[in-house]
This record gives structure tokens, sequence and C-alpha cells, in this order.
């Protein structure tokens, strides 16, 4: 039923009246820190100062028309540009369906082609966000297509929840391809994903060992501290140095863990959502995984004097 509310939110004008045109508004831009390239920018300069990465995800819908899918193409040139010019420590998250895919597969090469070479010429990174698993062989087929043209400056993501994560893992290792690893969020169907929570778990865990042993400068995505203390655990036993992978958080969530990672001389980098569909996005976020709600609650209130009262680091009961 929470699921099904958030949903129905996410296209009610009502409601995202109220988030946007009252101070409701203010708390989500503690997620997502506003519509522009200059919020996106502004908000990489505030993480770089606090000794951390970002990745800069440009929000939208499934494109179904070449001009709105061209304009996201030149909002990422833009981003590229900035991050340059301003000497950023940042790269740029991107979904194919934005650029796109359901155009066509030769719209879709063009569009995002200027985006690599752009990367290329400023020697920077492109990371290809997963969507639902009815994209997830497209997704990778286009990756690997890109990688026997010669492509090095990409990167995909790869979803713990997912059954045959496990091969894809294998296949990025043995290409030498960057990964990151996140436990997923869509709404899939038990045939192709883990649905019991502690399967997902366990298969992060293994999956982040695979990538720590044999990957290429993996990044392993969660705010879930278990699964957090679990890659502290291994990269220490198996002798795996710190500068060999990052952590990657999304921005605003749990910043106190965020800062201590950092002290604890961790790479971490910020995953920084902008545009102006921050509204839908920040719903079906929600909506995807209904626990977040709680989730982002609890990342508010242990920054707080309050904190003390939500379940803190490595006793196994946080979201």
């Amino acid at each position: 039923m929470l699921r099904e509310g958030l949903i129905f939110l996410s296209h009610s004008n009502a409601a995202k009246s109220v988030v946007t045109k009252t101070p409701l508004k203010g708390l989500s831009r503690r997620f997502v820190p506003g519509e522009s390239v200059d919020d996106l920018t502004r908000a990489i300069r505030e993480a770089n100062a606090v000794g951390m990465a970002a990745t800069g995800d440009f929000l939208g819908e499934s494109v179904h028309d070449e001009p709105n899918a061209t304009i996201a193409g030149d909002v990422y040139l833009d981003i590229l540009s900035r991050i340059d010019a301003e000497k950023l420590n940042a790269n740029v998250s991107l979904k194919f369906t934005a650029l796109g895919q359901d155009i066509s597969e030769r719209f879709l090469a063009g569009n995002l082609g200027r985006i690599l070479d752009k990367a290329e010429s400023l020697d920077n990174f492109i990371r290809f966000d997963m969507e639902s698993s009815e994209y997830t062989k497209r997704t990778l087929d286009a990756f690997e297509k890109l990688w026997a043209e010669g492509r090095r400056n990409i990167g995909v993501v790869l979803q713990a929840y997912l059954k045959r994560s496990a091969g894809d893992v294998a296949r990025m290792n043995q290409l030498g391809a960057r990964v990151r690893l996140c436990k997923g969020a869509y709404n899939e169907p038990p045939s192709v994903a883990f649905k019991n929570k502690a399967d997902v778990d366990r298969n992060f865990v293994e999956l982040m060992q695979m990538l720590l042993t044999g990957g290429n400068y993996p990044a392993i995505a969660t705010h879930h501290e278990a699964m957090i203390d679990a890659t502290v655990a291994f990269h220490q036993k198996e002798g795996i140095d710190k500068s060999s992978f990052e952590m990657q958080m999304l921005h605003g969530v749990r910043r106190d863990l965020q800062r201590q990672l950092v002290a604890d001389g961790y790479n971490v980098r910020i995953y920084i959502p902008f545009g102006s569909h921050w509204y839908p996005y920040l719903m079906r976020r929600l909506a995807e995984r209904p626990a977040n709600v709680l989730f982002m609650a609890g990342s508010v209130v242990q920054e707080t004097p309050l904190g003390f009262l939500w379940p803190r680091r490595g006793d196994g009961k946080g979201p």
C-alpha cells in the first residue's frame, strides 16, 4: 500500500505542489541539490572540500523523442566542460534511456558517442547507470560493443539483487572494466531477482569480494553499515589496499558516515543527482523500496542530537 501510494504521489500535481512550493522543498534539497548545472557544481565543490569525489547524474524520464534526448546529451557536455574548467574531482553517471535508447540503438550511439569523445578528450570517466532488468542485457551488450571499439573511459553498474550478476561481475573482471556494485531498487520478479533481504545481502558480499580481489578499481555503493563493515573486514583480512577501490554513497544520505569513511582513509565518491525531474525521481526512488522512507528519515535523525535513538554502525539493524 505504501509503495502504491508513493507511485500515486509521483504523478500527483497537488502533491508535487506541496513538496515543491512549500518549506518541504528544503528537505528534498538534502538529497537533490537543485535543477541546474550550477547547483550540481556547487554540490561537487562542497563534496571536494571535505575530501570526497563526486559523480553527477542529470535526472530525466525515459526519453522517446530525439530533441529531448539531444538536450540531455548537451547537458552532459556542459557538465564535463564545467568539471574540467573548475578542476573538480568528479565524473558523470548517465542512463541510456535518457539519451535515447528507446528511440533506436543508432540514435543512442550517436548521442552517447559525442559525450564519450568529450570525456576522453578531457581525461574523464563515464559510468553507465543500470535500470530495471528489462534493460540489463541491452546495457551490458552496448557496453561490451563500446569496449571492443577501444573505449576505456567507461564503466557499468551491477545490481546484487539480480541472480545473473555473479556472471556479469566475472565477465567485467575478465575485461578489466570498472564496476559500481549496488543492491538494486526496482520491483523485479522472483524469476530474475532475489526477493529476500538476507539473500540480497549475501550476494552483495560475495560480489564485493569478487570485485575487490579481481576487479579494476571497483566502487562499493551502499549505506548499509553491515555491508560497509563486511567490505572493510574483507580488504583488511586479504591485505587489499584502500586505494584500490572506493565507497560510493548518495548525496545527503548518512553524511556522518561519509565523513567517517574519509577520516578512516577510504576513497569516497558522492552520487549527486540534479535536474527538473527531481520530484518524480525522489518519489519513485522511495516507491521502488518503501523502506527507504524510514531509511532517509533515519539518515537525518542520525546526524542530530537524537541520533543515539537510531541503530548505529555495526549493530546489524540498519536499513
